[in-house]
């Protein structure tokens, strides 16, 4: 969709207008909003056909805020996408709620790759969208909204396309739109990975055709100060390995490198809105494929650390190239602070559904701040425990510690975060599993079906809100 910004809209076939808790409504449309009892409550709305087009009123509560006018934003494309051009007004709005109206609305917008050119005539038709509003400062507001908006529409395409077009090399071919943003990549091959010492991701990835790589993202910023980074888990397909999984949803696999896709994407926003605070990402991207050369139950493998690690599961695959990339992340870019983002457990599902993605750390004010982050843009988070007895019950008596406990009923999510803090020492870090909030199955009037991007909006509120505020201060 594209967005245009203006003090009116005479193209637009229906006008979507924001309403608070007891608020005035146009004159012409109070009686249609009187028998249907709308008042402006949050999350109700009332069509009217007024003035020759289609008038929708959306309630946005008592004290609305930039998250109650950005689901009215999503709920007027939910309602209105069978049209080809609509209108959001937002007059009267100051410039950062106009611009989370305008965001709600392109998020819930967003279409999966493949189906943008579909011949289904039940498809969503909604090509344009007009913003109206002539407050100063309109336009900054909603660049930055727009940067958050692009790195989440690159972040979904990732995870939508399927895993014979989104292998390592074909995700890394899709990372063009950050080079031109401004965003260093440098790409470390199979040779390069195996020269490093990256044994846990070069094991995972090599039972595949399609050979691993190690992706580094650099955004510079304005700040003489330590970068933050982002490590993804990025398994383009994930088969199980040799423990292979059930073939019911295996086709969902696809989706195993949405943590990687959420990092790449943050850094997309970071560099279209120009960050002052300096930013990495580094991507650990493998297909877990079964062949000749795949790695087994039983093995030991040496990580970056030096660490050894027994395999019990070559299922617990995205902790092993997690391993690696927060290792090497720590040492070779001496980070401020490290959040990971993987598809990472079965069992935050079950802990958590899919409304809220899983968080464990070793920095109570970093976890706090990744947490009211999430809050500020709707992409929620629990804190999830790491006691000691998780890492105890991954104690092996031929290696270092075991990739997951035997047996099956464990916490596994947990026991995968206290593996993951082996690989960190004392630098501030947090983990979020975000297993379940990767993708929604049916779409509503918040969100669209299919990849959600999580994890852009909150890792672009984070830095905004902590590493940025550094600069100012």
């Amino acid at each position: 969709m594209k967005l245009r910004i203006g003090s009116s809209a005479p193209s637009a076939v229906a006008v979507a207008l924001p309403v608070p808790l007891g608020g005035a409504v146009p004159h012409a449309a109070a009686p249609a909003a009187k028998v249907a009892h709308f008042n402006g409550q949050a999350g109700t709305c009332c069509e009217v056909r007024t003035g020759g087009r289609l008038l929708l009123l959306i309630g946005v509560g008592p004290s609305p805020h930039d998250a109650t006018y950005r689901a009215a934003g999503a709920m007027a494309v939910a309602r209105l996408s069978h049209l080809k051009r609509i209108a959001l007004d937002a007059t009267g709005l100051f410039a950062p709620q106009a611009a989370a109206f305008a965001l709600g609305a392109m998020l819930r917008g967003w279409t999966p790759p493949q189906n943008r050119r579909t011949a289904d005539p039940d498809a969503p038709k909604l090509t344009h969208v007009d913003l109206i509003s002539e407050i100063p400062g309109i336009e900054a507001a909603w660049g930055d909204a727009e940067a958050v908006w692009r790195g989440s529409e690159l972040a979904r395409d990732l995870v939508a396309l399927p895993a014979d077009v989104i292998t390592p090399d074909g995700f890394i071919e899709r990372l063009e739109p950050l080079r031109k943003a401004g965003v260093s990549i440098t790409v470390l091959k199979r040779r390069d990975v195996q020269r490093e010492g990256l044994g846990a991701l070069l094991a995972v990835g090599q039972g595949s055709a399609h050979r691993p790589r190690l992706v580094l993202l650099q955004w510079e910023g304005a700040m003489e100060a330590k970068p933050v980074v982002f490590v993804g888990k990025g398994i383009t397909f994930d088969t199980g390995g040799i423990c292979i999984k059930p073939a019911d949803k295996m086709w969902e696999m696809r989706a195993d490198m949405a943590g990687a896709a959420a990092c790449a994407g943050t850094m997309l926003s970071l560099a279209l809105r120009r960050s002052p605070a300096p930013a990495c990402a580094v991507l650990a991207l493998a297909e877990n494929a079964i062949g000749a050369e795949s790695y087994r139950p039983g093995d030991v493998l040496t990580s970056f650390s030096g660490k050894t690690i027994e395999i019990i599961d070559t299922d617990a695959e995205g902790r092993l190239v997690l391993a690696d990339a927060l290792a090497w992340a720590v040492k070779r870019l001496r980070p401020a602070a490290v959040i990971d983002l993987a598809t990472l457990t079965g069992s935050i599902v079950v802990a958590l559904g899919h409304e809220m993605a899983g968080l464990f750390g070793n920095d109570p004010a970093l976890a706090a701040h990744v947490a009211a982050a999430g809050e500020a843009v709707g992409e929620w988070v629990w804190r999830m425990p790491m006691a000691a007895g998780y890492r105890a019950a991954l104690a092996s008596d031929i290696a270092d510690l075991m990739n997951c406990a035997k047996g099956r009923g464990q916490p596994d999510a947990c026991q995968a975060a206290a593996f993951l803090s082996e690989f960190v020492g004392e630098t501030p870090w947090v983990h979020l599993d975000i297993a379940g909030v990767e993708s929604r199955e049916a779409a509503d009037d918040a969100h669209a079906a299919g990849a959600t991007g999580f994890g852009v909006r909150l890792l672009d509120r984070l830095v905004a809100a902590r590493f940025e505020d550094l600069h100012r201060a």
